[in-house]
């Protein structure tokens, strides 16, 4: 019976591997063989243990923040909660009279890509309907 391996290379990405692509070996064996994993019918595990190489580590957080301004009107600020952030009217209701009392209301927390695109999103959304509302992202700190 013929059997193929599939060779894997190791090398890091930053190197010409070209010329490790994966390579196919033809062996004869009598015993069962899985390309998934492989794993020999005997149970061994001839792959390397990747996951306890490798650490990770969550990425940061940010808070996209609404700034009061005396020009906006509160309607327009709970409908920009409401589109861009998916809050309830209740919540943002709640995070409305946050910006007017104290001046400035949480919106969301989220990685850093989605933060400065929700930023920019409303800001742009504010500037289009003649509001001056800003909105900012700053880091959530534990």
């Amino acid at each position: 019976m013929n059997y193929y391996v599939k060779q894997r290379s190791l090398a890091p990405l930053s190197m010409n591997t070209s010329h490790l692509s994966l390579k196919r070996y033809n062996l004869r064996m009598n015993s069962r063989f899985c390309l998934n994993d492989l794993t020999l019918s005997t149970g061994k595990n001839t792959s390397p243990d990747f996951a306890s190489d490798v650490e990770t580590a969550e990425p940061a957080l940010y808070r996209v923040l609404i700034l009061n301004d005396d020009y906006t009107p509160m309607d327009f600020v709970v409908s920009v909660l409401k589109t861009f952030f998916g809050h309830t009217d209740p919540a943002a209701q709640k995070i409305m009279l946050d910006v007017h009392k104290k001046g400035s209301g949480t919106a969301g927390v989220y990685s850093f890509e989605i933060a400065e695109t929700k930023s920019a999103q409303v800001n742009s959304f504010s500037r289009q309907n003649k509001y001056p509302l800003k909105s900012i992202i700053e880091e959530e700190t534990d």
